[in-house]
């Protein structure tokens, strides 16, 4: 492997050891000319996904975290020990498609103007998923967390931040791509502080792509070069999961729609959990089952 190589390939891994395996072995398979390195960050992972790794792939630079560091700080960790002129980050759910990570260098090294790139995204049956989007704003606050969104102009909004009018089969340049392969020259993104990591889980690649776009650094979507994800795999619906989202939502729209930001979102989370409310007390449930829904309705609220 040489010691200045072309791409950094930065994979999180936290509790993903088969899905962190097969995208390894799929690395492996996708044979390049270009010099790479692979760094496998692991959150502090439960089912030995740490020690699989060092097992199987032992030219792999394994950095093993003593706690979950999140998504924003663990893939930063890795950026900071990333040696390649090139840096993609890579989710541990994905496999490349050989080929695909060579077409996103080419690009970048032929287009100075651009500052980042994204493949297309397939399912294991072959769809397309549709992952790019348009920067979300304060409509879609309300859209995302309340009935709004089934009124005509919520189904709307959400269909065009969605880009539901793109069938995401060809190339262009979109706000915001695919972030489970994202790729940047890697001096940009050190340049640039990398992913917010008030932004912990979520937001975070939304802000680096606002924050490209807001500096005259277009992005682009390549439909030619694809990668195989296992949509929803590294996605958990736990309580501290929500909280963070709810966090992540809120600092995001303080830092780039200042005061009304934060107050538009606290405003909308009440409303939400009203809403939530006048379910629960109209429902059919037994009146007991209503007090208990309300209490724990209350201590998410002052969480």
């Amino acid at each position: 492997m040489s010691a200045t190589p072309d791409l950094s390939i930065v994979i999180l891994s936290w509790n993903t050891r088969e899905l962190t395996l097969a995208c390894l072995r799929a690395l492996e398979r996708d044979t390049t000319r270009l010099a790479r390195e692979i760094i496998v960050v692991d959150n502090h992972s439960g089912d030995g996904s740490a020690d699989a790794v060092a097992q199987a792939f032992p030219y792999v630079v394994l950095v093993r975290n003593e706690e979950n560091r999140l998504y924003a700080a663990g893939n930063n960790q890795g950026v900071e020990r990333a040696t390649g002129r090139y840096v993609c980050l890579l989710n541990s759910d994905t496999e490349v498609v050989p080929g695909a990570l060579d077409i996103l260098v080419r690009f970048l090294a032929e287009n100075p103007e651009y500052g980042a790139v994204s493949p297309r995204l397939n399912s294991f049956d072959g769809s397309v998923q549709r992952a790019c989007t348009r920067f979300p704003g304060l409509l879609d606050v309300i859209v995302d967390s309340t009935h709004f969104s089934h009124t005509p102009i919520g189904k709307r909004r959400h269909a065009r931040t969605r880009m539901h009018d793109f069938d995401h089969q060809s190339t262009r340049d979109v706000d915001q791509p695919p972030g489970a392969v994202f790729m940047m020259r890697r001096e940009e993104y050190i340049e640039r502080g990398g992913l917010d990591e008030e932004l912990s889980l979520f937001y975070n690649d939304v802000d680096l792509c606002r924050r490209l776009w807001a500096s005259g650094r277009k992005i682009r979507y390549i439909a030619e070069a694809q990668v195989f994800h296992h949509q929803g795999a590294s996605t958990s619906r736990s309580a501290r999961v929500q909280s963070l989202w709810a966090d992540n939502r809120l600092s995001y729209y303080a830092k780039h729609h200042g005061l009304t930001g934060a107050v538009w979102v606290r405003f909308v989370r009440w409303l939400a959990q009203m809403q939530i409310a006048a379910g629960v007390v109209l429902g059919p449930r037994a009146i007991h089952e209503k007090i208990a829904a309300l209490n724990e309705l209350g201590a998410q609220a002052r969480r």
